[in-house]
C-alpha cells in the first residue's frame, strides 16, 4: 500500500536500504554537461531512482529518497591519438547509413563501462518487516533492474565470484532495515561498507570550493577584476604546480597545491532559463504530457573517497531537491557538512556564474 517517504528519516523500523552491489553498466554517456566528461552525473543515477520507484508502483511498499554511488571500476572507451600517449579520443561509432545509401556522420558520444554498487535509501511498509518479505522485494528489485538503464548504459550481469559465501555476500541484493541508534547503525554501515571495497564513494565537497574562493579573494592582486565562483572551481579542477624559493638554498623549488582528497568537478544538476511551460507547448519535447523548461548545467566540486571512511550512510547519500523560487534543480550530499562548517549560502556554480 502507499506510504509517506521523509528523506533522512533515521530511528524507524520502516528506514531502510536498499543494496545493488557490483552492477556492471556498458557504454553509459561519458559526456554529461557541456564543460566536464567522465563519470556520468549524479542526476543519471537519482533519475535511475526516480525511475525504478515507478516502476515498481505505489503497491510496492517501498519508497526511496536517497541513493549513494560506489565505484569499483571505470574502463571509458578511448584511444591514443598521435599527438601523444596523454591526449585520447572517444571511440566512436559510425551511425547507420541513410536512405540514400550515404554513411550518416559521426555525432560526438563518449562512453564509458562501469562497476557501480548503488545504496538507495529507503522507507519501507509494514509487510516488509519480516526478514523473508524483504528478501522476496530485493529479488524482485534486481530483477526489474536488470531490465533498466543507468546514464543510458546497459546493465549487465555481474561477473559471479568462485565461491558460495562470497556470491552471497557481495553480489546478491539486499534490503536492510536499519538498526535504530547512531552507534548501532554506525556499526551496521561500517559492516556494510567493508562488502563495497576495493572501491569510491562520490561525495559533495561545497566547503573545499568556497574555501578556495575565500582564499583566492584574500590574497587577489589590487585592481584586478575579483574573483568569482568560476575561477575558483577551474582552480580546484586542476592540477597547480607553483614554483618557490627553497629558505636555505635558495633553489626554485616546484610542488603542487596540497589537496584534501581526490577532487573532481562535476555537474549536480539544472539551473532554470525559462518560465515553466504548460504541457505540449514546446515542439520537439521528450514528453509533451508534462511541462518543459529550458535549463543550463550546475557544476560543483565532488569527492572520491573510500566508503569505509564514511561514519554514516547518510553522508553517502544525494538527494534531490528543488527550489521554486530559483528554479533551481539540485543533489545535494551532507558529507560537506560532516567535513567542514558549510556556508548558509546556496552553493552553484551554472555557466552563468552567480554568486
Amino acid at each position: 500500500m502507499p506510504i509517506e517517504v521523509t528523506p533522512g528519516t533515521t530511528d524507524t523500523p520502516h528506514a531502510a536500504w536498499l543494496v545493488l552491489p557490483r552492477l556492471r553498466v556498458q557504454n553509459a554517456n561519458a559526456i554529461s554537461s557541456p564543460m566536464t566528461w567522465g563519470f556520468p552525473s549524479v542526476t543519471a543515477f537519482t533519475g535511475f531512482m526516480t525511475a525504478l520507484e515507478r516502476k515498481l508502483g505505489p503497491d510496492a511498499g517501498i519508497r526511496f529518497s536517497g541513493i549513494g554511488i560506489v565505484c569499483h571500476g571505470f574502463e571509458a572507451q578511448v584511444t591514443p591519438t598521435r599527438q601523444g600517449v596523454y591526449t585520447h579520443s572517444f571511440a566512436l561509432t559510425r551511425n547507420p547509413v541513410l536512405q540514400d545509401g550515404g554513411t550518416a556522420a559521426i555525432v560526438e558520444e563518449g562512453r564509458v563501462h562501469l562497476d557501480i554498487t548503488l545504496v538507495l535509501e529507503a522507507t519501507i511498509s509494514d509487510a516488509l518487516l519480516d526478514d523473508d518479505q524483504r528478501q522476496a522485494c530485493a529479488n524482485a528489485i534486481a530483477q526489474q533492474v536488470a531490465g533498466m538503464r543507468i546514464a543510458g548504459g546497459s546493465i549487465m550481469p555481474p561477473t559471479q565470484p568462485t565461491t558460495l559465501q562470497t556470491r552471497q555476500r557481495r553480489f546478491k541484493a539486499k534490503l536492510v532495515r536499519q538498526e535504530s541508534g547512531f552507534e548501532q547503525r554506525e556499526k551496521q554501515y561500517k559492516r556494510l561498507s567493508r562488502q563495497w571495497l576495493p572501491g569510491f564513494a562520490l561525495v559533495s565537497r561545497d566547503d573545499v570550493l568556497h574555501a578556495r574562493l575565500a582564499d583566492m579573494q584574500n590574497n587577489a592582486v589590487p585592481d584586478t577584476p575579483a574573483p568569482t565562483l568560476l575561477d575558483a572551481w577551474l582552480d580546484v579542477a586542476r592540477l597547480n604546480i607553483r614554483a618557490s624559493l627553497h629558505p636555505d638554498t635558495q633553489a626554485v623549488e616546484w610542488k603542487p597545491d596540497a589537496r584534501p582528497g581526490w577532487l573532481v568537478p562535476m555537474p549536480v544538476g539544472f539551473a532554470a532559463l525559462s518560465e515553466l511551460h504548460a504541457p505540449g507547448t514546446v515542439s520537439g519535447t521528450r514528453d509533451p504530457r508534462v511541462p518543459f523548461r529550458f535549463v543550463e548545467s550546475v557544476y560543483s566540486i565532488g569527492q572520491w573517497i573510500s566508503p569505509h571512511r564514511l561514519s554514516d550512510c547518510t553522508h553517502l547519500m544525494w538527494q534531490p531537491t528543488y527550489a521554486p523560487d530559483t528554479g533551481l534543480y539540485r543533489c545535494t550530499n551532507t558529507y560537506a557538512e560532516h567535513a567542514a562548517a558549510a556556508p548558509q549560502t546556496e552553493t552553484y556554480v551554472p555557466l552563468s556564474i552567480a554568486d
